[in-house]
């Protein structure tokens, strides 16, 4: 395993073990949260480190909490099995919608298991049947216990795309002596932003050990059998206009009809394509079509898009990418509710103008590149939303210089997946 010259973890033993305590405490409801995140390729006692390991080959680990993180960390996971190929790639989720897109993105080519609870006894059971050559989390899932059992076991620790907003970052101040005893631990930091380093070091983050090596989301994959998939799905839905909503939130949905509604007035063929963001939500946004009048076709049914269609719901996984590239304009959900955003970039990639609310704190890096070229359209509310999607629906040339200065901007900013898989090569035993 490579040795840590020159780690010098900041110990706050005491931290880890009330933060232990506080665990065990909140355990009842720990479980029952997490009783609902399932699939039936997983058992549940995974969340206590109870795992089967199969492959005998060496094993890479890359945890991943959710679907949005999943999607994010696909390049670099597809670029770690290229790089790596006498190794075996395992993803870890929390979530059961992580799951199930690490299931279907790969096929069986890497491993997932669901992340322990991070107890003492679960993280040290799990990293002692792993047995990893290499650990990396993605963005900010800092789990202080699992942490300690790679730090002991001499595992190499990095963290990519390290992200931390300002909000963030308040919370994380409160247990400061938690988090510099974690932080301590990890051998190399690779941060999105000059900010988010510097956020991290104000926890305890080494500045020697982090590089800003840019955001892996402007590094995205290109697909051609999306495109041809957009192209035949924009040519089912006919010459209307047409707009997609995508990971909305639970208070968005309605805001977005709202805006169709305006949309409609000037637009009376106008199409929405709607896509809540969790699945568990599908029926209950069906629903709320239904009540208000709207003429819905459902993609999980394979329901035809007639022309007295209203909404079409997107009510399937894994494919945004297409209903993206089958659409005119995008909206961007989890923006006009308070919960930070969702990933731009993705539209932007496609060459449709970009719209979202103010509620950006997840992705304010990318946010701050978008607007420098004019690339993304911030809205405070549902009127003004239908306002922009009426101007851009009117303005084909401006449509047009949006979505070349998105894909302008992504092009321009790519490189962080190369930076990322070198500081990696440093870490791993043998490179």
């Amino acid at each position: 395993m490579a040795t840590r010259e020159g780690s010098t973890p900041q110990r706050h033993p005491w931290a880890r073990w009330l933060y232990s305590l506080a665990l065990y405490l909140l355990s009842p409801l720990l479980w029952w949260r997490l009783w609902r995140e399932w699939v039936p390729t997983n058992l549940r006692r995974e969340r206590l480190g109870l795992i089967k390991v199969s492959s005998e080959r060496p094993r890479l680990w890359l945890h991943a909490a959710s679907l949005g993180e999943v999607q994010a960390a696909r390049p670099l996971i597809e670029s770690l099995r290229e790089r790596y190929p006498d190794h075996h790639l395992v993803v870890t989720t929390m979530t059961a919608t992580g799951a199930e897109r690490v299931t279907s993105l790969f096929k069986g080519e890497v491993s997932h298991y669901f992340l322990p609870l991070d107890f003492p006894g679960a993280a040290r059971r799990f990293i002692a049947r792993l047995r990893p050559e290499m650990a990396i989390f993605f963005e900010t899932e800092l789990w202080p216990n699992l942490l300690h059992a790679c730090y002991q076991q001499r595992i190499p620790l990095a963290v990519v795309n390290g992200r931390l907003s300002a909000k963030a970052l308040q919370g994380y101040l409160r247990i400061r002596a938690l988090m510099a005893d974690a932080l301590g631990k990890i051998d190399w930091l690779a941060a999105k932003s000059e900010q988010d380093a510097k956020r991290f070091q104000r926890l305890g983050m080494a500045a020697s050990k982090t590089t800003v090596v840019g955001s892996l989301k402007f590094d995205i994959p290109t697909a051609d059998a999306v495109s041809v998939d957009s192209k035949h799905l924009h040519t089912l839905f006919g010459s209307r206009p047409i707009w997609i909503a995508a990971s909305t939130h639970s208070g968005e949905d309605e805001l977005m009809l709202v805006a169709h509604a305006r949309l409609r007035e000037a637009y009376p063929s106008a199409l929405l394509i709607l896509v809540p963001r969790h699945p568990q939500r599908f029926e209950d946004v069906a629903v709320l079509c239904q009540k208000q009048g709207q003429q819905l076709a459902r993609r999980s049914r394979n329901e035809t898009v007639r022309s007295d269609t209203t909404v079409y719901l997107g009510d399937t996984m894994g494919e945004l990418a297409v209903l993206y590239g089958a659409a005119d304009i995008a909206f961007v959900g989890g923006s006009l509710v308070p919960i930070g955003g969702h990933n731009l970039l993705e539209p932007a990639a496609q060459g449709i103008p970009v719209l979202s609310g103010p509620e950006l704190a997840n992705f304010e890096d990318v946010a701050t590149v978008l607007r420098s070229a004019n690339a993304l359209i911030e809205v405070v509310d549902a009127q003004a939303l239908g306002d922009a999607l009426i101007m851009l629906m009117g303005s084909p040339d401006e449509r047009q210089r949006q979505g070349d200065a998105g894909r302008a901007i992504i092009a321009a900013n790519a490189g962080a997946l190369q930076r990322t898989l070198k500081g990696l090569d440093r870490l791993l035993p043998g490179k």
